[in-house]
């Protein structure tokens, strides 16, 4: 059986790591013919001397001149460099011999090689939101044009998809995404506006980043996922739908027209998703430990309160929109969440920049991508500004 070859764009993350374990789990199965990252130029000299793809890249300048010297020391590999520059990654997509790009690069960086994975009729294994929720109509179109595949490898999309695998999706009544409710779920919402930034980085639940920790108070990590399920399922917005769920046990549901709810559960080990992805249609052995049942002895749902979390409402309506708006409103919440974390504007000051951002934006409908980054870019400046 011939490997699958990989182009893994954006090695160096959490996402990359958990790539390369399934990798090696499963070497008889993949082959990474390409790899590229930023900064961490040492994580791909690593990559290349365990996996010899026929291609990496470094695309940060200061981290490619490192890289060249170390590289220069390797023997006998016959890896071609490509130092310094993300117009590299979009040659990689353009031009090597690979089955699936597995795309984590994250912002508007990881949008020009997902684009050009598109073009060629590749299957795209997507764990960058932002080429959904910043080029959803334009990169569906180019998807439906050449019969590229998407396929998700966010937690919660893949959990959709799943649910979704061999149902008539003219039968879907909902599409229910869920969400743990962040350290302020039940704080009362008079105080939020006293929310400091050390309370907002400390989850309930999860050890993660300090960007997507705060938008997981926020709930803008739900109404980001909510405007890409909306272009990678294909579905209008009254078919998209959010509760709140404190265990985070099930990861996502769909309810069909005969009230039937299937719902995905089970261990939140990315290498799951990932690994499904790449060898969709088909289901391999993973060393994921399964969860005991005690974890799933109390399970509990609440509705969401869109006053405690208006972001979300938001993003409703930003997923209906379509347009260029998607791409607004992920710039104005990055560079909002930044300020927050520079303790430049206050808890409350978040939404209040997106949304101020948003309102002020002319929607263009059916943009081209020069028109997407233009969006992009104008909404960063005036969410620099705004409060």
């Amino acid at each position: 059986m011939a490997r699958t070859k990989v182009l893994l764009l954006g090695a160096s993350g959490s996402i990359g790591a958990s790539t390369l374990d399934v990798l090696r789990k499963h070497a008889e199965r993949f082959e990474l013919v390409g790899v590229a990252a930023g900064k961490r130029w040492e994580t791909v000299l690593e990559i290349v001397r365990e996996f010899q793809p026929s291609v990496a890249a470094v695309t940060h300048a200061d981290s490619a001149k490192k890289a060249m010297a170390a590289a220069a020391e390797l023997k006998d590999s016959k890896t071609e460099w490509l130092l310094g520059g993300d117009d590299h990654m979009v040659t990689m997509a353009r031009e090597l011999d690979y089955d699936v790009l597995l795309a984590s690069v994250t912002g508007a960086a990881g949008l020009p090689s997902v684009l050009e994975a598109a073009r060629r009729g590749k299957r795209i294994a997507l764990a960058n939101k932002e080429s959904l929720v910043m080029t959803g109509p334009l990169l569906t179109a180019i998807c439906k044009k050449t019969g590229a595949e998407l396929l998700p490898v966010d937690s919660e999309h893949s959990a959709i998809f799943q649910c979704l695998r061999g149902e008539n999706h003219d039968e879907i009544k909902r599409i229910i995404l869920t969400a743990s409710g962040g350290p302020f779920r039940t704080t009362p919402i008079a105080d939020l506006k006293n929310v400091t930034l050390k309370q907002a980085l400390k989850h309930p639940t999860w050890d993660m980043g300090p960007k997507i920790t705060i938008d997981s108070s926020t709930l803008f990590n739900k109404a980001l996922e909510v405007i890409e399920a909306r272009w990678l399922f294909d579905v209008p917005r009254a078919k998209l739908d959010a509760v709140i769920h404190p265990q985070s046990v099930i990861h996502s549901m769909v309810e069909y027209v005969d009230a039937s709810i299937i719902a995905h559960l089970g261990p939140t080990d990315m290498k799951i998703p990932i690994q499904y992805a790449l060898s969709y249609p088909n289901r391999i052995e993973q060393a994921v430990p399964t969860w005991p049942w005690d974890r799933m002895s109390n399970l509990t749902f609440e509705e969401v309160n869109f006053e405690r979390f208006p972001a979300l409402a938001l993003g409703f309506d930003v997923a209906e929109a379509g347009g260029t708006l998607g791409a607004v409103f992920n710039a104005a919440n990055e560079v909002a969440v930044a300020r927050f974390l520079r303790e430049e504007i206050a808890y409350l000051d978040i939404y209040k920049t997106v949304r101020k951002v948003v309102d002020q934006h002319s929607n263009i409908e059916q943009p081209s991508l020069e028109q997407v980054l233009e969006a992009d870019r104008h909404a960063r400046e005036l969410a620099s500004k705004s409060v």
